[in-house]
């Protein structure tokens, strides 16, 4: 006599023996993702409302298109100076595309080591009072000064070769990043401080692994403030033999009134400086996450 197999005991909220397997619940979009989504497309609406409003105002003829170039001006001019036309390469021998990389290599080089005299300036003033009664005053005062004001002056000291241009882009980059430097290094806490002391760590220790982390976040908030105000003075940088370059494209336009080619310049200028400041977001977000500003 044969008994009757038993069966499998199923494990509770299993389906039965032989019923298709549910299918898997559809991936939810994680909030984050969504607003990044969501601001994007705002984004996308208000460059398109900006474009049609541009359109709209050269269609009406409300200014004489010398004055305010129509889009189609300006694309016209994109094409004319990204490549080679009728025998001429670019603007003034050179493509749209040169007298950007150039002016972003000036900014790199020029904004690159306004940053780093900062972070030291900074440091230093933050950490030991006596030279911040010496130099906040200096710093204050180079952050109060215009670049045309001094321009002149680089002029006269290092030619009209590169170095003014660097030397303008540096000064300009400075102080933003030695004030936010200071006030952070300053406003460290101070129980971390004094644990680290007491524990045996010396003052550059304790700076390298206490006070520099806790102030990260304003350090990267002066580098992008630096960059950005390096950027705008990039044409008065590139005023004086500054082509090949966007500021010297833009100027030397301007002599001869083609505002097609001076709009371009402007929406060059832009449009690099937002995938800058975009980077060093970025860069903000990866080295102190703690403090995201998406």
């Amino acid at each position: 006599m044969t008994t009757p197999l038993a069966t499998e005991k199923q494990p509770p909220g299993a389906p039965p023996s032989g019923a298709p397997a549910p299918a898997p619940p559809a991936r939810r979009r994680s909030p984050e993702r969504s607003a990044r989504l969501r601001r994007a497309g705002l984004r996308l609406v208000a460059l398109v409302v900006l474009l049609a409003l541009w359109q709209l105002v050269t269609a009406l003829r409300l200014w004489s298109p010398l004055l305010v170039p129509p889009p189609a001006a300006v694309w016209d001019a994109l094409v004319q100076t990204s490549g080679t036309h009728d025998g001429v390469r670019g603007y003034q021998g050179h493509t749209l595309v040169e007298h950007l990389g150039v002016s972003l290599r000036r900014i790199a080089i020029g904004a690159g080591a306004g940053v780093l005299a900062g972070l030291v300036a900074g440091i230093l003033m933050g950490t030991l009072p006596w030279v911040r009664v010496v130099c906040e005053p200096a710093v204050a005062f180079l952050r109060t000064l215009p670049p045309l004001a001094y321009f002149s002056l680089l002029i006269i000291w290092f030619g009209i070769d590169e170095a003014p241009k660097l030397w303008l882009l540096a000064i300009a980059a400075m102080p933003p990043v030695a004030v936010a430097t200071a006030s952070a290094v300053a406003s460290a806490p101070a129980a971390l401080v004094e644990a680290a002391r007491a524990i045996g760590a010396r003052r550059p220790q304790v700076v390298a692994s206490v006070v520099l982390p806790s102030a990260l976040p304003e350090i990267l908030v002066g580098v992008r403030l630096a960059f950005g105000i390096a950027y705008s003075s990039v044409v008065a940088a590139e005023t004086v033999n500054g082509l090949p370059g966007i500021g010297g494209l833009i100027r030397d336009a301007q002599r001869y009134n083609q505002s097609d080619v001076v709009v371009l310049g402007l929406l060059a200028i832009g449009a690099s400086g937002l995938l800058i400041d975009a980077l060093l977001r970025g860069a903000e977000n990866r080295l102190a996450p703690w403090r995201r500003l998406s």
